[in-house]
């Protein structure tokens, strides 16, 4: 039994979907079809989600939201048309989209949550009258009726655990389970939608629920690559790689898989395949528990910039008892967190997402750090881009943090910090935002 997840440039039009049938129908295993929104037809295109956005603001704003939900309308009436679905089907979305719009505005962000999640929704009841016009048993089920029920958190919505075993109940339903991602139910009966990309952590959370043997996850590109494509040029692909090196990579910048989506799977001890809609005969890439190492202690190289470094000094740091703790708590006045924490017996150094230093907060963060905590010097440097490099292979082999520094030398890229994690799978490097394809391109050279 496998869950299988397609992703919204899957689902763009018609011709998509057609694909997504003759791949669901290849396999009898693959009982049940996780689906994002329709997703861009073309570099110019608009996702229906970001359409679904607007049209929930502009209505908070007290403008007329209703222009862009006819465009959303439309853009399933084609999908509708290209399939030769019967137009009952966007009469009752037009209807469900139209409510939605109309809803009580009390709430903004339930609101927005509750339209923008209508996206995957009633794409979910499309593409099952699909299946069902190909002859193929198949239903559309929510889930509220299969009990998928989340934290009602502001900004971090996470499954309930009681969700699992209500969902294993979907094993018994009849023929194809075609399922909506991207948000679950309160249990006071809201919709709450994941983060953006959330329909990979629908995906992973189904798979747990079920028990399946399998989870694969549809997209556009044929596999994981070792470094961004648009970087490198033709990287090589990853076939096999383990959830840690899987989870590093997403945080860095790798977009193919959303990083929140493993957790579940993980805890089940179950496989992701990621595999391409338009390429299905390719191998894809596979995301395991353990592999085998026989690559080299290097899997893949990613990056992400828009970081700051705020480094304190004072001496004799290590012996004064609660520093770390006052630093952080200073942070956490301002709702701040932070990523890294490289540090020294007289210095320590705080990476921070640099978004999150708006307004004066800068200001008043180094401030306090000197008055409260009598630092002896405070420097922030900003516009930094975080290079990882990330391997299982790294704890078995000797003198990678010397071949990655000697190829950042030779490429002339100044690291400005440097920091291994203590599970060995991943070591940091903290260029300027400048040097960032400078230096991924030399250590891609370096170890693949």
């Amino acid at each position: 039994m496998k869950v299988a997840k397609f992703g919204g440039s899957s689902l763009a039009s018609g011709e998509q979907i057609k694909k997504v049938f003759e791949i669901v129908a290849a396999d009898p295993e693959r009982k049940f079809v996780v689906v994002s929104a329709p997703g861009k037809r073309n570099s110019d295109d608009i996702k229906v989600t970001d359409l679904l956005i607007e049209a929930a603001k502009q209505q908070l704003r007290g403008d007329d939201g209703e222009p862009l939900i006819e465009d959303v309308v439309a853009r399933y009436g084609s999908i509708a048309k290209e399939l030769d679905i019967s137009e009952e089907v966007i009469t009752g979305i037009r209807e469900d989209l139209q409510a939605l719009l109309h809803a009580d505005q009390s709430k903004p962000k339930r609101y927005l949550d509750a339209l923008k999640a209508s996206g995957e929704d009633n794409n979910a009841k499309l593409i099952a009258a699909y299946f069902q016009r190909r002859g193929v048993e198949a239903q559309y089920i929510n889930p509220k009726r299969a009990g998928l029920i989340v934290s009602d958190e502001d900004g971090y919505t996470q499954v309930l655990p009681e969700s699992y075993d209500r969902l294993y109940d979907l094993r018994d339903e009849p023929g194809i389970v075609v399922f909506p991602g991207f948000f679950g139910y309160t249990l006071d009966g809201d919709v709450l939608t994941f983060s953006r990309s959330g329909s990979d952590i629908t995906g992973s959370i189904l798979a747990n629920g079920v028990k399946a043997e399998l989870y694969e996850n549809f997209t556009d590109v044929d596999a994981v690559y070792a470094v961004n494509p648009n970087v490198v040029s033709n990287p090589k692909g990853i076939r096999e790689l383990t959830y840690r090196e899987m989870r590093e990579l997403s945080y860095a910048g790798f977009s193919v898989f959303h990083d929140e989506a493993l957790i579940p799977a993980f805890r089940a001890g179950i496989p992701v395949h990621i595999q391409n809609t338009n390429n299905p005969a390719a191998q894809g890439t596979r995301i395991v528990s353990t592999r085998d190492n026989t690559n080299g202690p290097v899997i893949g190289i990613a990056s992400d910039k828009g970081f700051c470094s705020i480094y304190v000094s004072k001496y004799l740091m290590n012996r004064e008892v609660g520093f770390g703790r006052k630093l952080l708590h200073i942070l956490e006045d301002y709702g701040v967190a932070y990523e890294h924490i490289p540090s020294g017996i007289d210095d320590v150094t705080l990476i921070l997402r640099q978004e999150q230093m708006r307004g004066d907060s800068e200001k008043k963060i180094i401030s306090r750090i000197k008055q409260e905590l009598h630092a002896d010097e405070v420097i922030v440097e900003h516009n930094l881009a975080l290079i990882m490099v990330v391997g299982e292979g790294m704890r078995h082999n000797v003198g990678t943090t010397a071949r990655a520094s000697k190829a950042l030398a030779d490429a002339k890229v100044n690291i400005e910090m440097i920091n291994q994690g203590s599970s060995e799978v991943s070591m940091m490097f903290g260029v300027k935002e400048r040097s960032e394809e400078t230096a991924i391109q030399a250590l891609y050279h370096e170890f693949f």
